[in-house]
């Protein structure tokens, strides 16, 4: 016997898997109405539980809400005649939504959608992936989404920067978190399904500059860069300065490269994260011994095994189980590992940490971050790597 609450989370779930089909006008039901039976026991059943169907037939006669609710006649020989609540029906996705408290949601996704694949209408398939923006987007974040792909649509290689863009309230921050969205509408509205295109190339926009950090840590290298020590330069930029460098550190944490001492000959990038793959456009990288020092953790050996298919030399320092359990009372956890069960470009040593790590060996999601490990012990470390 299902009560009103019964089918209100019914309706919840069935509005959670089906409201996209709904948007697009794809019922994913048989038809509407779309009826719900409410459980009319048998007489036995009944029998047993006299009270919970009296409750039961109490609360529909006091129903009042959206849908046409049918009752019907049971004969039965020992209760004799009772009218029961026999089925539920809702004549569109509009009554569910009405019945779950989401009506304005819908309401403001349908409008959207509507909008929106009246002037692209091949949006009407990928839209509704996109439920929750067209429902919980404020009126300024749409009208700018709107406008942003219009305004792309209509200038399809201006090569301009996003900031150029004539778009009302357009701002980094806005976009930054929006960039897979449009990628994936642009990519609809030029009806294009290639996948090899990032961001910038598919709405034909000019990328900003990749800004590297690298200080450089021997004074006659300085000398060769009017002085400077600390350089925040395009990558294009750093490869035309050809240094002679013998040693270059490749380090996550910034604080751990700004303590880094003077060291003949060396070179350390901060902050590189996933985009090591920058340092292969550094041509004089190629005469140097890297080393890499990254957090004893599954995504400090992710970028490791990327680095190393720019640079197949490359060696790790201080990722090494002995180091990690030495600090043990430092740990943190890592709120999401790498999802990649082998990585075959660390050494045997490294993937089978890797894989203690990915297994929990020592607790649950253990990392430890690089700047947390004994500084004299580190910069023992990184200087015997000069030998």
């Amino acid at each position: 016997m299902k009560l009103p609450e019964d089918v209100r989370q019914f309706l919840a779930r069935r509005f959670q898997s089906k409201h996209r089909e709904w948007l697009i006008g794809d019922a994913g039901e048989d038809q509407w109405p779309l009826e719900v039976p409410l459980g009319i026991p048998t007489e036995q059943a009944a029998l047993r539980q006299v009270d919970g169907v009296r409750a039961w037939v109490s609360a529909w006669q006091g129903w009042q809400g959206v849908g046409s609710l049918s009752w019907c006649e049971r004969r039965w020989k020992a209760l004799g005649v009772q009218l029961l609540p026999e089925k539920l029906a809702l004549g569109g996705p509009e009554h569910v939504a009405m019945w779950i408290g989401e009506s304005a949601r819908w309401e403001r996704a349908q409008s959207r959608y509507r909008t929106l694949t009246a002037r692209w209408p091949v949006l009407a398939q990928p839209l509704p992936r996109y439920f929750d923006v067209l429902a919980d987007y404020g009126d300024a974040d749409f009208h700018r989404l709107a406008e942003m792909l219009d305004w792309i649509a209509n200038h399809p290689q201006s090569d301009l920067y996003p900031r150029q863009l004539p778009v009302s309230g357009l701002d980094s921050k806005w976009l930054d978190g929006r960039k897979g969205l449009l990628t994936d509408l642009v990519a609809a509205i030029q009806e294009d399904s290639s996948s090899d295109l990032d961001f910038y190339q598919r709405c034909g926009l000019k990328a900003p500059p990749l800004l590297v950090r690298m200080r450089v840590l021997d004074q006659a290298l300085r000398a060769r860069v009017g002085g400077v020590g600390d350089i925040t330069a395009p990558v294009e930029d750093l490869a035309s300065l050809n240094l002679p460098v013998s040693h270059v550190f490749i380090v996550e944490n910034l604080q751990t490269g700004l303590a880094m001492s003077d060291m003949p000959g060396a070179v350390v990038f901060m902050r590189l994260g996933y985009n090591v793959d920058v340092l292969a456009r550094l041509p004089w990288l190629a005469r140097a011994k890297c080393i890499y020092w990254g957090d004893l953790d599954t995504h400090g050996f992710a970028i490791l095994h990327r680095a190393r298919s720019y640079i197949p030399a490359l060696q790790s320092v201080l990722m090494d189980e002995g180091t990690l359990l030495q600090h043990k009372a430092l740990w943190v956890d890592e709120s999401a590992q790498h999802p990649s069960t082998e990585l075959t470009l660390l050494t045997e040593q490294e993937q089978q940490l890797y894989r203690d790590l990915k297994q929990q060996r020592w607790g649950q999601n253990v990392r430890l971050e690089q700047e947390r490990i004994d500084w004299v012990a580190a910069w023992g470390a990184l200087q015997r790597t000069l030998a």
